[in-house]
């Protein structure tokens, strides 16, 4: 289906010219082996497991009770039918989905080289592990399909989305290697709606990962952080208290102007809000896009350079790395911003009850007060 955002046309693939009983006939007979089962791993097979298709997860062993082969037979993966070893997975899968982390590409990849085999596919949901291959070492041989769908969300969300019948938007991209370009075709869409997408776009592996890195780094996550704290710490320091500093920079967007935003735009949003506001938001939106355009620029350079990606594969590969992760987050949950918001949270009239009903699902979070 071909559609027009603004001046440009894509072709998306929509789920009433792909349904669900023609990606079931595409992947009928074949196994789908999802290697990892941390982020994205559980979202993706759960939600293919429940459409119908042959599953079966690979996930390092661990007695663990917090670990993901504990969350895996949490979910109902038999261990021996559907839950092995990655490299187990990778031998018995035709499809073997690469949903473990980036930095530890390289070794899994090691793993389970010799079982990606001519007339498999190698499936990614990010192109990270192929198209940095100088860093992960993952040259797939001549023959073997290369697929990928990557979800616009966090695999949370696709778990989340799927459920609730919406799906989550994902970009697809393949490249036959040695085989037919049509069979590679349709199994990439093919997995693409049996994992609950939305809609796919089309890509390349190289635009994703570039796109990916810098919307991680950018908007979605970095910006979003860096500029909710200058706003802040800003009021704070000027005598306003955490209560509304916080409704002013953070609650208000996450629970008022995004709604409005999702539904019909920025622009709409803009024209629904007073027009002190209105105009406010007018005068000040290209002052901030030329401050921080510079920033953005950097950001693209040092993703297409590899700086990014050899940092990624670098860090996450030192041994204390989880520690010292947990010690930036564990900083970023006790700061004041964040520590306000969790005492904004808790007065929200439905948060308990929320809270309480995620709880009892394989990826929510409980509330503690």
């Amino acid at each position: 289906m071909k559609i027009k955002f603004g001046k440009t046309a894509e072709n998306i693939v929509t789920r009433k010219e792909f349904p669900l009983a023609k990606a079931q006939k595409v992947l009928k007979g074949k196994t789908v082996a999802v290697l990892g089962y941390g982020i994205q791993g559980p979202g993706q097979a759960l939600n293919m497991r429940d459409n119908g298709i042959n599953v079966i997860v690979g996930q390092r062993k661990s007695g663990k009770a917090n670990s993901s082969w504990a969350r895996a037979k949490k979910d109902g993966w038999v261990e021996g039918k559907t839950l092995f070893s990655l490299e187990e997975a990778a031998q018995k899968g035709d499809i073997v989905m690469m949903l473990v982390s980036d930095g530890s590409c390289p070794e899994v990849w090691k793993k389970v080289e010799k079982f990606v085999t001519p007339g498999k596919y190698l499936y990614f949901s990010h192109g990270f592990g192929y198209v940095y291959n100088k860093l992960t070492g993952i040259k797939p041989q001549k023959g073997v399909g290369l697929v990928m769908v990557a979800p616009k969300g966090s695999g949370t969300s696709v778990r989340r989305n799927f459920l609730s019948g919406a799906g989550i938007n994902s970009s697809y991209a393949f490249e036959p290697n040695g085989m037919k370009a049509k069979d590679v075709e349709e199994v990439t869409k093919a997995i693409g709606i049996a994992v609950g997408s939305g809609y796919l776009f089309p890509t390349t592996f190289e635009n994703e990962v570039t796109s990916d890195l810098v919307g991680e780094r950018g908007i979605l996550m970095g910006a979003l952080a860096g500029v909710m704290e200058a706003q802040f710490y800003t009021l704070r320091a000027n005598g306003h208290s955490p209560s509304e500093a916080f409704n002013e920079t953070c609650e208000e967007l996450t629970q008022s102007l995004i709604r409005l935003v999702d539904e019909n735009g920025m622009d709409w949003m803009y024209s629904n809000c007073s027009q002190t506001a209105q105009h406010g938001a007018l005068k000040w939106r290209p002052i901030f896009r030329k401050a921080t355009e510079p920033v953005f620029k950097r950001l693209y350079k040092s993703v297409k350079t590899m700086q990014e990606a050899k940092e990624v594969i670098k860090d996450t590969g030192c041994a204390d790395y989880k520690e010292r992760m947990a010690a930036k987050l564990q900083e970023m949950h006790d700061s004041e911003m964040w520590q306000t918001g969790a005492a904004v949270r808790s007065l929200r009239p439905h948060e308990e009850a929320k809270g309480n009903a995620s709880s009892a699902g394989w990826g929510g979070r409980k509330i503690v007060k």
